[in-house]
């Protein structure tokens, strides 16, 4: 399967509180996949990850939610954290930012707590999709077919459980960010 993902942009939407290697560890494979990885974030100047019980190190943004066009992305890639998660799903820029990728059929892959979000974008329901086990009648109650695995993957929807889960995870985003689509409106 292909795995080069020379010319691909990739947006990483997140806020304070993001879980801190659930953005590193796959922004890095994609960046050693060839991507170019851009945060966006309704913050501006730098966004501060957590790190398992405490605040982490801080990360530049690239581009603040309001100026960031999903179009000239293609993919999203949706760190997990509570924090994190529960801030943007309340965010209605974020998630009509979340909304156009799945209306353009552009792929997104979503870790941990980030299916919180998919919840207020509806893009959800009749999917087959995976998360931290606490989001699980969340996600059953929006419509989703919840399953306990590592990694889900639905269309162009890509979901996975937690920081153990990365490995796994890392390989089946960028297998999926590196297939060619169609892009159209719905």
């Amino acid at each position: 399967m292909e795995k080069n993902l020379s010319g691909k942009k990739v947006a990483i939407l997140v806020t304070n509180g993001f879980e801190q290697e659930e953005l590193t560890r796959p922004r890095k494979a994609l960046e050693d996949a060839g991507a170019k990885t851009f945060i966006i974030s309704p913050q501006t100047g730098k966004v501060k990850g957590w790190n398992h019980t405490n605040w982490g190190q801080e990360f530049d943004v690239a581009l603040s939610l309001g100026e960031a066009d999903p179009g000239d992305y293609d993919a999203l890639f949706l760190p997990g954290g509570v924090i994190n998660a529960d801030k943007l799903r309340m965010d209605p820029e974020a998630v009509r930012f979340v909304r156009a990728f799945f209306r353009e059929s552009k792929p997104v892959a979503a870790i941990c707590h980030a299916p919180w979000l998919l919840i207020e974008a509806e893009a959800v329901e009749d999917r087959h999709l995976t998360s931290y086990e606490s989001l699980k009648t969340d996600l059953q109650n929006a419509g989703a077919h919840w399953e306990n695995s590592e990694v889900v993957v639905d269309g162009q929807l890509i979901t996975s459980r937690k920081p153990q889960d990365i490995p796994a995870f890392n390989e089946h985003m960028i297998e999926e960010f590196a297939k060619e689509r169609i892009s159209h409106q719905v």
